[in-house]
């Protein structure tokens, strides 16, 4: 089993109480500690979003995730960076498709492409973006990745879209990696999400319990099978809110200085909703023991890329070195 993690970035108010001003050397701190030589980090990830989660804040940060790629790509050396998931309708994909190779050059050739359709509403309107209903993000969707595909292996892109139109564009420099960046196709749609996957994606991400996982899988198997696509060549991801301890008391501390750090900006109601995330049964929260035999699991199911949100990371790496040094080793 391959390992990523998120970095904070405030969006999940994982930065509150933290100084602005201090703000970049917390994240570039995290970002370090997963790049060194001996790590079992593969990857380092970022979500694209401008307000905060579960609630919009007019106070906390959410820094902007493609600033925070082109950092990391020149402040890192080994780990690879990507966006988890990247929104389409946030930017024209001629000027994504841009953005990321270069953030691919300075880094070196390690950039991954996580896209979806987007779902924040909020957001999308205070932003100006409007909210088109889900078959509309999901038709824009097919066709921004169809542009990154063009641009990212053959350097130029046309097409006469609905909603994007490029007209022989050239895309200079092309991406390090060979065949271009990777593309993660985010989501579990079944008639429009998964099918893009099938046809476009190197890796998919799902969220969800395990029979959801299984159950998307299956269906991702039945489009890659209409297309021709060896089901075998899509790396399926999932994410993971993570919350380990050595006891079942020590789980339940961290779980408690959580809620007590969030607790003032949120308000009580938010709060619960906020920390029943940490309670669902497709978190991993739990002992060494309860998180080993979870991902397990999923590997039976065939998840072979974990990718972990620690809401400690910018206050306290205990458990992320818990999990190097007691659940990493069983699982690869």
């Amino acid at each position: 089993m391959r390992f990523g993690m998120f970095v904070p970035q405030g969006w999940r108010h994982d930065l509150v109480g933290i100084e602005p001003a201090r703000h970049w050397e917390v994240m570039h701190g995290l970002a370090a500690h997963a790049d060194r030589e001996d790590s079992p980090w593969e990857s380092i990830w970022v979500y694209d979003h401008f307000h905060t989660v579960p609630t919009p804040s007019e106070t906390e940060a959410t820094h902007e995730a493609w600033s925070l790629v082109n950092a990391y790509a020149a402040t890192t050396s080994r780990v690879r960076i990507g966006q988890m998931c990247t929104c389409m309708s946030y930017r024209n994909p001629g000027y994504l498709a841009k953005v990321a190779a270069t953030a691919d050059v300075i880094s070196g050739g390690r950039v991954e492409m996580g896209i979806g359709a987007g779902w924040y509403e909020h957001e999308w309107r205070a932003f100006g973006y409007g909210f088109p209903d889900a078959p509309t993000r999901l038709r824009m969707l097919r066709e921004g990745v169809d542009v990154l595909h063009q641009a990212f292996t053959t350097g130029r892109a046309s097409l006469a879209g609905e909603f994007y139109s490029f007209d022989d564009a050239i895309f200079q420099p092309l991406p390090l990696q060979d065949g271009g960046i990777p593309i993660w196709v985010a989501g579990g749609g079944e008639k429009v999400t998964l099918k893009i996957a099938a046809q476009y994606a190197q890796y998919t991400n799902f969220f969800g319990s395990l029979d959801e996982f299984e159950h998307k899988s299956g269906i991702l198997r039945r489009h890659c099978e209409v297309l021709g696509r060896d089901f075998a060549s899509i790396t399926r991801s999932s994410n993971f809110n993570t919350v380990i301890g050595t006891d079942a008391a020590d789980v339940e501390r961290r779980l408690a200085v959580i809620e007590a750090r969030v607790a003032p900006f949120l308000g009580p109601e938010v709060t619960a909703r906020f920390m029943g995330d940490y309670h669902a049964p497709h978190s991993l929260v739990g002992t060494v023991d309860e998180v080993v035999a979870k991902l397990s699991a999923a590997r039976e199911l065939g998840l072979a890329y974990a990718i972990h949100y620690w809401p400690e990371a910018a206050y306290d790496r205990s458990g992320i070195e818990l999990f190097e040094q007691e659940v990493v080793p069983q699982l690869r």
